[in-house]
């Protein structure tokens, strides 16, 4: 693996002292082995010169639907049922091994062109492993795993599964990927949410996690008719009756928990669940404000995802980050949800979430080399004199800011290039597949 100098950056470490340096960063081996006021006499295979840069963390986005790229444009102005029963579901139906492949590549392309470097993907009942293929070819960090789905009223054909199937397929992927690459891919359990879900699927998957030790990726009180359904099936609200079937814990990633109650905030805290907001999603969907500050004083682990191209319609943690910030404002005040505290849910936060923040989520000797480096020389950016660089990053910065992102020490992209996607391709392949899927299906209006 080549070596990497960075030279002359503004370098946002995000450490315990959240230190804001102005220095070199050396790579070796895909790890940071040096960071400092200059490195002039270092030898590098690879030198990249930061001057008026500034390098951050690579965003970590802990909930993501790759395999849903495809759709975007096609779920709009729609609350969460029926945007899942209309739209959805019935394109998931209708993927194949190809269009998997591309809906996985083209949301790759704008992650890492946006400075995410690391994602928890959850994907469709079937063909996840070309899902997988492209996260291993574009060098994208991931947690991934096929959708799991063996109940449910309004389904496709295409997504009903029998639970034995949807158990063996998974632990076959994970048999498969987990560890991939010195473990830059890593498996996560993914049943969709209760509502797709029978009971004896998610206790064996609360068993499987604990054999395997992996995460489990799911969805939680997102909409209130979601919550009505669970309760009524279970006489239980979300976060009770996952805690009931032993998932409530540290390995557990639970998207959205916009509607709980006090006893599932408890839950949460008390199990070390983690959280996943996506905001962008929330607000399209109509599905409601997530209580995050409750949940961060609480000591809650709470990180960010945009969610699906279809329900926000953008995979942007710039677009994140600034509504995490400003939609709690008007309730809890101009204090609440500062710079610092969401670029930390957007960074360490989410390696937190993902049981990876020994190695990733800040720039400290030791840890990954999984990087962005932004250049805020832009009108929308200045002045800079005196202005919290976080604060820059946070309220102004866009994905437009970004030049090149690094992930385990490997440029990705350089100078706004792709590395290791062809855009083009991508770009006429998922034109090509979208207009194959949709003459597959007919999309209840």
């Amino acid at each position: 693996m080549e070596s990497l100098l960075i030279k002359n950056a503004q370098i946002i470490t995000m450490n315990a002292r959240e230190e804001i340096i102005k220095g070199d960063l050396y790579i070796k081996d895909g790890r940071i082995s040096s960071i400092g006021a200059s490195f002039s006499g270092t030898a590098a295979d690879h030198i990249i010169d930061a001057s008026g840069r500034t390098v951050i963390p690579g965003f970590v986005q802990t909930h993501i639907h790759l395999c849903q790229t495809l759709f975007r444009g096609k779920g709009d102005d729609l609350e969460l049922m029926d945007w899942l029963k209309k739209r959805i579901w019935p394109l998931e139906a209708s993927h194949d091994e190809e269009s998997i492949y591309y809906s996985a590549m083209l949301g790759i392309g704008e992650l890492l062109q946006s400075g995410t470097t690391t994602i928890v993907d959850m994907e469709t009942v079937s063909h996840t492993d070309f899902a997988f293929q492209a996260i291993a070819e574009s060098g994208i960090r991931a947690l991934s795993g096929k959708v799991m789905m063996d109940k449910g009223n309004e389904v496709p054909a295409g997504l009903q599964e029998k639970t034995a199937a949807s158990i063996q397929e998974s632990v076959g992927l994970l048999e498969k990927w987990h560890m991939y690459d010195s473990g830059r891919i890593q498996y996560a359990f993914s049943p969709r949410f209760v509502v797709s879900c029978t009971e004896e699927l998610l206790r064996e998957v609360q068993k499987l996690s604990a054999h395997y030790n992996v995460k489990v990726h799911t969805h939680a009180s997102e909409n209130k008719g979601e919550i009505a359904i669970v309760e009524q099936e279970t006489g239980m609200r979300n976060v009770v009756y996952l805690d009931h079937l032993g998932l409530a814990n540290e390995r557990l990633i639970l998207a959205h928990c916009i509607w709980l109650d006090e006893q599932e905030k408890r839950i949460i805290r008390e199990r070390g669940v983690n959280v996943s907001h996506c905001p962008g999603s929330n607000l399209k969907l109509a599905s409601g404000i997530a209580d995050i500050p409750g949940l961060l004083n609480d000591g809650s682990s709470v990180s960010l995802g945009a969610d699906g191209a279809p329900c926000n319609n953008n995979l942007d943690m710039f677009n994140e980050m600034r509504l995490a910030a400003l939609i709690q404002k008007p309730i809890y005040g101009p204090t609440c949800m500062n710079a610092r505290a969401v670029f930390k849910m957007a960074t360490i936060g989410g390696a937190r979430a993902v049981g990876m923040d020994h190695e990733i989520g800040s720039i400290e000797i030791g840890k990954k080399a999984d990087l962005a480096i932004l250049n805020l020389n832009s009108f929308h950016t200045f002045p800079s004199y005196d202005v919290d660089p976080i604060s820059r990053i946070v309220y102004s910065a866009t994905r437009a800011d970004v030049e090149t992102t690094i992930v385990d020490g490997r440029v990705v992209m350089e100078n706004g290039r792709m590395k290791t996607i062809n855009k083009e391709t991508v770009l006429k392949e998922a034109d090509a597949s979208i207009k194959r899927l949709l003459s597959r299906t007919a999309i209840l209006q």
